[in-house]
């Protein structure tokens, strides 16, 4: 499993917004999070339309994360940008082995869906606020 590029820049953008804690331009978060504005823009999108960020319009718009960075993971941010982590393509509900009737019956399926959902509690496991610099107190 791999996550994609997309998905990587999902969280460099929701590190930005968690990291300013302030409304931030486009072209602000494109500049911070080094992914290039066209993709900031689509990716900006998409976490907004899942409810990660909260987008506004106008000459003094922009984007601010939705909730807090402790109640947001990394496995959230991942899956709304790639779909369900899935290490193996028999994981996937549409999937029909071939090689079993039952996918319970299946060593493999049940070794690999163990493994998936390890890998997922751990991502589910990690905030956002853990990569956020603590503001040092005055």
């Amino acid at each position: 499993m791999r996550i994609t590029h997309e998905a990587d820049y999902a969280i460099r953008i929701m590190y930005c917004l968690a990291a300013r804690g302030e409304k931030t331009s486009a072209k602000q978060i494109s500049d911070d999070s080094g992914v290039p504005q066209r993709f900031a823009l689509k990716i900006l999108r998409r976490l907004t339309q899942a409810g990660l960020t909260e987008s506004y319009k106008g000459v003094s718009g922009g984007y601010v994360i939705a909730r807090p960075a402790e109640d947001i993971s990394l496995g959230e941010i991942i899956e709304q940008i790639d779909g369900p982590i899935e290490i193996n393509h028999c994981l996937s509900s549409e999937f029909d082995c071939s090689r079993v009737i039952q996918k319970n019956e299946c060593t493999f399926h049940h070794i690999f869906s163990t493994i998936n959902q390890d890998i997922r509690k751990q991502l589910y496991g990690v905030s956002l606020a853990q990569f956020v610099p603590k503001a040092e107190s005055l």
